[in-house]
């Protein structure tokens, strides 16, 4: 995280409406052809007042990822106690799915935030190596421990390993974000959860001629 301890903590609603305007300047110019000065004027504040709330550009950028990410695992994990309250039983594999879900449902509902997220961040190897150290390392948490669960249900290979399987799956969703991004095509990100997950969860082996069925 961010040391912000010397500066000027903005109240909430303005501090959001200077992320989101970061978002769509990023969006629109690219990171490093953007000023401060156009987030400043797209969230209707002076230049120097992002400089009270914000240390720099990248300090920006760093904490549109950071917003972003919690707001992921708060979804993920909303999602989870929503699945958790149905009355019927909900397996690891039905939590996985749905974290998929929700991950792609939310970058699909917000394309420039899925450009700045899935471009934008990805053109610096310092931006990289700070966010592997940022909450991105609780959102695979998240996803791990669902995985231990399923193993220890029986219902995923104990032979895996949890974390090198959490990074998997964010890895394949975030690559059909940026494909969708990428794309000419017009389609909701969402519906790339479901075979996404088929292939991960059931793998591409065929077993006895027929195709592999979850949890065998």
């Amino acid at each position: 995280m961010n040391d912000h301890s010397f500066l000027i903590m903005a109240p909430p609603d303005k501090r959001d409406r200077i992320l989101d305007a970061a978002t769509k300047v990023f969006a629109k110019r690219g990171f490093f052809a953007a000023q401060v000065a156009d987030v400043a004027k797209r969230a209707g504040v002076a230049a120097g007042t992002v400089y009270l709330y914000f240390k720099s550009k990248d300090d920006l950028l760093l904490s549109l990822f950071e917003r972003t990410m919690r707001d992921a695992i708060a979804d993920g994990r909303a999602a989870l106690e929503r699945l958790n309250a149905l009355d019927h039983p909900v397996t690891p594999i039905d939590r996985l799915r749905h974290i998929a879900h929700v991950h792609l449902a939310r970058l699909g509902r917000d394309r420039q935030l899925a450009v700045v997220f899935q471009v934008e961040l990805r053109q610096s190897t310092k931006f990289m190596a700070r966010l592997s150290t940022s909450s991105l390392r609780d959102y695979l948490g998240l996803l791990r421990d669902v995985i231990v669960e399923g193993q220890q249900a029986g219902q995923l290979r104990p032979d895996v390993n949890p974390t090198l399987a959490a990074k998997v799956i964010f890895g394949a969703l975030d690559e059909m974000a940026t494909n969708w991004i990428l794309s000419e095509r017009e389609y909701q990100l969402e519906d790339d959860a479901e075979p996404v997950m088929n292939l991960l969860l059931g793998g591409l082996q065929l077993e006895n001629g027929a195709v592999r069925q979850l949890g065998s």
